[in-house]
């Protein structure tokens, strides 16, 4: 979709400055909830309804801008509103579950894959279809959801209130063994994630004879059965140990990715590209389960929080790091996230290691 409103506005090659706009808006609104404690001061299904409507504001206000600046402040505003709805989403789940949380974030983050991939599928199976019906209806999308929950969700019983604002709930959280341990294994979680996600276009373009958009949307919605599979399992299992075997898979992906583009053939490499997008995202409602049962009840969003702005802000790193490699080698540049993920669960002691 990008390169129609790059040609409806008269711009060159705008994807770098769009997607970092949308990182860096999710980065300082995350960044505010942590250090305020925003996202445990107030009903998290307020703040949820809220964000999806100025989601939605955003993403429309893509019709009206008529140069990159208004395109980037856009995307920008977006992009903190997400802040509201990712981290904030997950505490919802952790307020109704405490036994089953892995499985219920799952399905949770399963959805969230669906709907990143869905613009993909949507502009690969409409064909001519215009990019403003796209943004059109991922907005009208975006403010139902929003809507459906707040009306059908209360909040669950397990939420403590947060004591107030308290500037030192930061290090609080960071002085818990299991918070550190599993914020890290996120971390690396994340230097492979969006990248891999952002660049899937261009290697299914470069590497195969694919349809880009519908098979890079089919490969990312392929996550949701890693993340809802995972889940399951980590009710027998624990969620540490199906985050580990998940980073395991993707980080083997990562390694054997460039043989797979020189000498696979195109079913094989379809495969190949499916397995990757289950198991690259199939941790992340694993980490997020941890990470909110390492957090004080009362600081769990606030967890949530800190744990996806460092996240994120890998992501932009690791996607500039990978623009400079060759496109057939990236996948080393992706490898030593889910390597260093690994070697952080190590820390997560097994007493919290439950479903």
């Amino acid at each position: 979709m990008l390169p129609e409103i790059e040609a409806a506005l008269g711009l060159g090659d705008a994807t770098a400055w769009l997607t970092g706009a949308v990182q860096l808006g999710f980065i300082a609104g995350t960044a505010l909830m942590s250090l305020t404690g925003l996202a445990d001061r107030f009903s998290p299904r307020l703040i949820f309804l809220l964000a999806c409507g100025l989601a939605a504001a955003a993403n429309l206000a893509v019709l009206g801008a008529d140069g990159l600046g208004g395109l980037v402040a856009a995307r920008l505003v977006c992009g903190a509103a997400l802040a509201g709805i990712y981290p904030i989403g997950m505490k919802i789940a952790a307020g109704w579950y405490r036994a089953g949380l892995g499985a219920a974030l799952g399905w949770l983050v399963g959805a969230l894959v669906l709907g990143t991939a869905f613009p993909h599928l949507l502009r690969g199976l409409s064909g001519d279809l215009p990019w403003t019906a796209v943004v059109l209806s991922t907005s009208g999308l975006a403010l139902l959801g929003g809507v459906a929950l707040a009306a059908l969700v209360p909040d669950g019983p397990h939420l403590k209130p947060s004591p107030g604002l308290d500037l030192r709930c930061i290090a609080k959280l960071w002085a818990l063994p299991a918070y550190r341990a599993s914020a890290l294994g996120y971390f690396g979680h994340m230097w492979e994630l969006y990248t891999l996600w952002a660049l899937l276009p261009a290697l299914i373009l470069t590497h195969t004879a694919f349809p880009p958009s519908l098979t890079a949307g089919a490969v990312i919605a392929a996550g949701a059965l890693g993340c809802i599979g995972g889940g399951y399992l980590s009710t027998r299992t624990g969620s540490a140990s199906v985050a580990r075997w998940q980073l395991g898979a993707s980080a083997l992906c990562c390694l054997v990715a460039p043989a797979v583009w020189a000498w696979a053939p195109p079913g094989l490499t379809l495969a190949f590209l499916v397995t990757w997008g289950v198991t690259v995202v199939g941790d992340s409602p694993q980490f997020s389960a941890l990470t909110a049962r390492a957090a004080d009840p009362s600081l769990v969003g606030t967890g949530l929080a800190l744990a996806t702005t460092v996240g994120f802000a890998l992501t932009i790193v690791s996607l500039q790091v990978a623009a400079a490699a060759p496109l057939a080698l990236v996948s080393w540049v992706l490898l030593p996230g889910p390597l260093l993920g690994l070697i952080a669960l190590r820390g997560y002691a097994r007493p919290h290691d439950a479903s």
